[in-house]
């Protein structure tokens, strides 16, 4: 595999957003645009703000991020944005290290030699950097291996040594590299940045979605729970809404691939694979709090209505600091409320295009007990680092 130095070229950034972002001279931008459109000034988005920002060049590398209010404030471009055009995102001058918030997070990166996985790479590198902007926006921890050696985060993107992506039947092949996470560790195959070879496996596994930034967003979740669960009073709590995690994790599934989920799995379960093991439904679950917290926050920043009731910014209560009990219920219950009759008419839209339903699940009660148990979770931890 290549060490972190290699880059790629692929300059081709999407348009969606999270929170709405503008160039000085008033040109819509968004989270992956590195120039304005209109006036052609380079842009940066800076993670010790949360926000994109203009660009004016300096001597020695060095960048004046101009904020709104007349703040300026100066920054050297992240390495990976500099020299391989594969992020976009800005390092504070008086950092040390030269790599943003999201790249310094990588421990193994494609073999570049191979010109696809540049592709591939700088795909995997997007949504990470969503996943980054969404623990961020959260207020979560985000400790890498440079802070801690033994249990900070780190990325490794991986390729198998022969064709094709991993599926049930591959399980313990020796070939095969497993999207997964260890110890810190999450591992990414670098196939699923293939759009036919993650449809292929979504066909083969019987899976109703299946992204690049879901699997990112379903390993992180855990991580957290090593950091936020594991060894904490939360963890009784846990146990009576996903299970007992002790429960032989490679025999459960060994069963679920080879029987399937149990009969009824929809009534508790967010989807099929979260039926295999509690591990597996905290993960499932965490990455459907992180979809609907940060889907909800672009439909916030776009000015989203239902039936006439603007949808409110789904973290408000914790950019407030009202960590009350009553704020954060009502915080959940209107996420609750608002996602419901939001994906309802997402996927009523896709199918007006004849597009698949954008969120193709359905939050039975017992499902969204378990996504409030993440909410007070994330609550909790955010209320003592404030």
């Amino acid at each position: 595999m290549t060490v972190l130095e290699e880059g790629t070229e692929d300059r081709s950034f999407g348009s969606d957003t999270m929170k709405r972002f503008s160039c000085e001279c008033g040109q819509a931008v968004y989270f992956e645009n590195s120039r304005c459109l209109s006036c052609q000034r380079e842009l940066g988005f800076l993670p010790d703000r949360n926000v994109m920002a203009p660009l004016m060049p300096g001597a020695d590398g060095v960048w004046t991020a101009h904020l709104p209010a007349g703040d300026a404030r100066a920054y050297r471009k992240c390495r990976n944005y500099e020299q391989q055009e594969v992020c976009n995102w800005m390092v504070p001058v008086d950092d040390r290290n030269v790599y943003c918030r999201s790249c310094r997070l990588n421990r193994v990166i494609p073999n570049l030699s191979i010109p696809r996985n540049r592709v591939l790479w700088f795909r995997i590198e997007q949504a990470k950097r969503r996943l980054i902007y969404g623990i961020l926006t959260l207020g979560l921890p985000l400790i890498g291996r440079e802070q801690d050696p033994i249990n900070g985060l780190a990325f490794e993107f991986l390729e198998d040594s022969q064709s094709g992506v991993e599926f049930s039947a591959d399980i313990g092949q020796p070939n095969r590299v497993m999207t997964g996470h260890n110890q810190g560790v999450i591992t990414i195959n670098i196939a699923e940045a293939d759009p036919i070879a993650r449809e292929e496996a979504r066909e083969t596994l019987r899976e109703q979605y299946r992204t690049l930034l879901g699997h990112f967003r379903h390993e992180i979740g855990h991580y957290y729970w090593d950091r936020l669960v594991r060894n904490t009073g939360w963890l009784d709590t846990f146990r009576e809404r996903f299970g007992d995690e002790s429960a032989d994790y490679e025999q459960a599934l060994a069963r679920y691939y080879s029987q399937g989920p149990p009969s009824g799995w929809a009534a508790s379960f967010i989807s099929m694979y979260a039926s295999s093991h509690p591990w597996e439904d905290w993960g499932e679950t965490w990455s459907h709090y992180l979809h609907m917290a940060m889907t909800l926050e672009t439909a916030y920043e776009y000015g989203f209505a239902i039936r006439g009731k603007e949808i409110g910014h789904p973290h408000e209560h914790l950019e407030s600091g009202d960590f009350s009990s009553t704020a954060r219920i009502d915080a959940f219950e209107d996420m609750i409320k608002n996602w419901i009759q939001l994906t309802e008419g997402m996927n009523a839209f896709n199918r007006s295009m004849g597009l698949p339903d954008a969120y193709p699940f359905a939050l039975s009660p017992p499902v969204v007990k378990k996504l409030r148990l993440v909410h007070r979770i994330i609550c909790e931890h955010v209320q003592q680092c404030a």
